[in-house]
């Protein structure tokens, strides 16, 4: 993955890619106390480029701020604004855009005090998050020995850095034991998410994720949700068990890296057919168009741009 572009926003100014630096002593680098979203940018059918819920997922980063008690020195619809120039500076009709609220240099300590809140935002290109063909073939998952964050431990529904110490640790477990991703419990023994990215099983074409009690609120999984009753589908939120993902006939992951990933085997025990099910195609086919500008019925998810 190329991470290298032109420039990075760094606190209201576009600054160049190897000047965008923070002193080794800044505070979030040190206790994780800091706030990020992952957005996507797409190319669209008609020529033009679009950010992705580019207002949900702004209004999301500044909830996860407020939940940490960060108070953002710029106003949603500047960052907004912020994530597209950046786009247009390193001249990327598509991409990957990662605003981060941090707390910055200044005193030591577990209180943050009185140090900055600062804000940067880059961009870079970003293909499939877990390999192209994955997104055909499906991947391969294992239950995490690591448990998803009891409600009251961690505030679960900030995208906070210091959450995400979880989440690496279950990645790297996984993909140390030969699989591609893990699939994570909450403290109840529930299935809650990947290590990135939320759930979603299909058994007798009903399909099914977790409530929002314990995980993230995804965009993808309401984008995807709000496709699936489009396309017909029965939807639930509700609770259920490894078990009971074993013996479905699809599973996948969404999320904005991950868009919809399908799931062949989980605990190496294949997942239906052992490769992306009807209702998975489905669902990508679909989403795939409201991202491209295919499907006029969500223009308004849409933000157009043009370099």
């Amino acid at each position: 993955m190329g991470l290298r572009t032109d420039f990075i926003w760094m606190d209201g100014t576009l600054t160049p890619w190897d000047q965008a630096n923070v002193h080794v002593l800044t505070h979030a680098l040190h206790y994780g106390y800091a706030v990020f979203e992952g957005i996507r940018a797409y190319e669209c059918v008609d020529g033009s480029s679009a950010v992705f819920r580019l207002k949900e997922h702004t209004a999301r980063l500044f909830g996860s701020a407020k939940i940490l008690g960060l108070t953002i020195p710029f106003t949603q619809e500047q960052v907004a604004a912020a994530c597209v120039e950046t786009l247009k500076a390193n001249k990327m009709a598509a991409g990957y855009i990662r605003p981060l609220v941090f707390v910055g240099f200044g005193s030591m300590g577990v209180n943050p005090a009185d140090n900055p809140i600062r804000l940067s935002i880059a961009v870079w290109p970003w293909g499939a998050y877990l390999g192209a063909e994955a997104l055909e073939k499906g991947i391969s998952i294992r239950t995490s020995s690591y448990t998803r964050y009891h409600v009251n431990s961690m505030m679960t529904k900030a995208k906070a850095a210091g959450n995400y110490v979880n989440s690496v640790l279950a990645k790297m477990e996984a993909l140390a034991d030969g699989f591609d991703e893990a699939m994570m419990l909450d403290a109840a023994g529930y299935v809650a998410e990947g290590s990135g990215e939320n759930i979603f099983i299909v058994k007798d074409g009903v399909i099914k994720t977790p409530p929002l009690t314990t995980v993230l609120a995804g965009i993808t999984r309401d984008s995807v949700l709000t496709v699936a009753r489009e396309l017909g589908y029965e939807v639930v939120e509700q609770f259920f068990t490894r078990d009971e993902v074993y013996v479905a006939d699809e599973v996948f992951f969404t999320g904005t890296a991950a868009e919809l990933t399908p799931i062949r085997a989980v605990d190496r025990r294949v997942i239906g057919e052992g490769h992306a099910g009807p209702v998975a195609k489905a669902l990508q086919t679909a989403f795939f168009k409201v991202v491209k500008g295919e499907n006029p019925a969500h223009a308004d998810w849409l933000y157009k741009y043009g370099l």
